[in-house]
């Protein structure tokens, strides 16, 4: 078992927890973190490309001029791709990126961006995230009480307070435990985790 301090929002050390070794001391291989990073990051892709085919171009189905007489060419629909203002031909597409991995491997990779945090010291475990009232300008000084920059806050339940003063400070993203992911956890440097989020982590990983 690994223990860590629990504190208060004033840094105040209050009591000791014990973290299970099964979420917070696995051995961490680059390698899954890696394959799971890029599998949320494809998923994120808009495959935004798009062009329109001469069936999706609005014209009219009538024929332009006569098939015979008139010394031209034949002529087909206006929306032919050989027509200004027609459909393009072969023309890209929107395309789902997705790079699907095992839930196994998700959970493990979870466990394992945990493990990183706890091993390099950059896990806060409070015993309440919720701020008495909104203001910006606290919830700033307790990020300064703390000496850090870049940090991702989990609660367990919703805590308005503290995600309306914190909405305006762009280094600090507050979710709730269930959205809890690998990418978030190494792309901010600290984490701070409710006391009560712990047990549920541990619920929705045996989930």
């Amino acid at each position: 078992m690994t223990v860590v301090d629990v504190y208060n929002l004033q840094k105040e050390k209050i009591s000791e927890l014990e973290l299970e070794s099964r979420i917070f001391d696995v051995p961490v291989k680059q390698h899954v973190l890696h394959q799971v990073i890029i599998s949320q990051l494809s998923s994120h892709r808009s495959g935004s490309p798009s062009a329109r085919t001469r069936s999706e171009v609005k014209a009219s189905g009538r024929k332009l001029w006569r098939q015979k007489g008139t010394g031209r060419a034949r002529v087909g629909s206006s929306s032919s791709p050989t027509r200004r203002g027609g459909g393009v031909a072969f023309g890209p597409i929107p395309q789902k990126r997705v790079r699907k991995v095992p839930k196994k491997v998700k959970k493990a990779a979870l466990c394992m961006a945990l493990t990183d945090k706890v091993k390099t010291g950059q896990l806060y475990v409070i015993d309440s995230l919720d701020l008495p009232e909104v203001k910006t300008k606290k919830f700033v000084g307790v990020m300064k009480i703390f000496d850090v920059h870049k940090a991702l806050l989990v609660t367990q339940d919703k805590a308005e307070n503290l995600g309306k003063s914190s909405k305006n400070v762009p280094w600090v993203k507050v979710m709730r435990y269930e959205g809890l992911n690998v990418y978030d956890i190494l792309k901010y440097k600290h984490l701070f985790i409710e006391q009560s989020a712990i047990s549920k982590i541990g619920e929705a990983l045996d989930s």
